[in-house]
């Protein structure tokens, strides 16, 4: 995979003219990873001023499969990601790095404490 010229930045430093998206009031207070991942995977690819099908093409999978990733809907395997980071020539790392600060910055206490975590919590343990 290509080494990237610039470092990638957390979500939370998109410039003020990209909005980012809603969450539903469904969604839990505290981001998934496949959330953050799709958020950081859109910017990139908004930023190389490229479409769905482009980035898509060069990755080796669907447009609708990207498109899914980017909104969260998928949880793609570490052979997807790493694909679709090749294809926005960032290395895997540097994509991890981004998405786990993101994550990071959530803050303590905003964790989701209902009955199905709870329950993933006690399988976890």
């Amino acid at each position: 995979m290509a080494e990237t010229a610039r470092p990638l930045m957390p979500a939370d430093d998109v410039p003020a003219d990209e909005t980012p998206r809603e969450p539903s009031a469904s969604r839990r207070a505290e981001p998934l990873w496949r959330d953050a991942l799709g958020q950081s995977l859109r910017r990139l690819r908004l930023e190389r001023g490229e479409i769905l099908v482009e980035t898509a093409r060069r990755a080796g999978v669907s447009p609708q499969y990207l498109s899914e990733m980017e909104r969260g809907v998928k949880e793609p395997s570490s052979e997807m990601i790493a694909a679709v980071a090749g294809a926005l020539d960032v290395t895997l790392g540097d994509l991890t790095l981004a998405i786990a600060t993101t994550l990071l910055a959530v803050p303590a206490g905003a964790a989701p404490a209902g009955p199905t975590c709870q329950v993933a919590y006690a399988l976890a343990a």
